[in-house]
């Protein structure tokens, strides 16, 4: 890519969250099953609806998605939880309990933390002495 926006960066992210959703979770491994198995008739299946599975992920969407997290090391703690909850498609109220913020705290730390993650794309050192909104317009003009 030339140069990283914000959009940019959260579809990204939005995609990261998809194809971790997308794997298979990690339960105990030593659980089994001590019934027999059951095989269904036609006539048991009448009726029902049937079994959907989503496409695993590309090997390519994992490789992206495991880049994509590796930028959340750029952030603050709260900040990177801030962003994958969003990316998670998290509504504001839960995020703002959960840090004890108000909703245009929220907002205006996911921008930064956006914007930190375009600038550091875009090759650019974030500067530490100057604002965040300093930061934000920043990463909006390119």
């Amino acid at each position: 890519m030339a140069e990283w926006t914000r959009a940019d960066v959260e579809a990204r992210l939005e995609s990261a969250a998809r194809v971790m959703r997308s794997q298979p979770s990690d339960g105990p491994r030593g659980t089994f099953n001590a019934w027999p198995a059951y095989f269904h008739d036609f006539a048991d299946k009448v009726g029902q609806k049937p079994e959907t599975r989503r496409p695993t992920p590309s090997p390519r969407a994992i490789s992206e998605a495991e880049e994509a997290m590796l930028w959340l090391r750029w952030l603050d703690v709260d900040d990177a939880r801030i962003v994958w909850a969003r990316a998670e498609r998290t509504a504001w109220k839960p995020i703002c309990w959960q840090h004890g913020i108000s909703r245009a705290t929220a907002v205006r730390r996911h921008l930064y933390a956006l914007s930190v993650i375009v600038w550091r794309l875009n090759g650019r050192r974030v500067p530490t002495k100057r604002s965040k909104q300093y930061v934000i317009d920043g990463a909006q003009a390119e």
